[in-house]
């Protein structure tokens, strides 16, 4: 609620607060990604495969938030790299469907035990009992402005060890 005084502070908006976490998750994830070879619209594109194997280009490119020819682009280089692999559709005979590869699963573990640890440096000041309840409240303010994110599905860290680490049943 803002205050009627207007030499006072007045907190930042949510939304705000939400941006200012994205720049800096995604100068972040950018900068420790290089290393591995990696930009950020790889990675993501290849931890959306991971739960959903056999998307089209279009189907990703929503899933990963770039557009369907940025898409293609990023596709071409992780089939270059070798961290998937493109087949025809048995149903839509113009769809080529898209998979992660042994090789690329690989690179998607490395990748995801450095942002493992990145996580824990931005929740380094929150109690880890609150961890788990903090991300399902973002993920309820994503999917109340319709930007997807499946109810039923939880985010990678919070399933086996990471739920029991945070004091939560598995």
């Amino acid at each position: 609620m803002a205050s009627d005084d207007p030499e006072l502070p007045s907190p930042p908006r949510l939304s705000y607060v939400v941006g200012r976490l994205d720049r800096a998750l995604r100068e972040q994830l950018d900068g420790r990604l290089a290393p591995f070879g990696m930009s950020l619209p790889q990675y993501t594109a290849m931890s959306v495969l991971r739960g959903n194997a056999g998307l089209s280009n279009a189907q990703l490119a929503r899933r990963s938030y770039v557009t369907p020819q940025t898409m293609i682009e990023v596709t071409k280089a992780l089939e270059r790299a070798g961290y998937v692999h493109r087949r025809q559709s048995p149903t839509h005979g113009r769809v080529l469907e898209t998979h992660l590869t042994a090789r690329g699963i690989t690179q998607l573990a490395l990748c995801d035990a450095m942002v493992d640890q990145l996580e824990d440096e931005m929740l380094a000041e929150v109690p880890a009992e609150h961890r788990a309840l903090l991300v399902e409240h973002v993920q309820s303010c994503v999917r109340a402005l319709h930007g997807g994110l499946d109810a039923r599905r939880p985010s990678t860290r919070q399933t086996g060890a990471r739920l029991e680490a945070q004091g939560r049943p598995t």
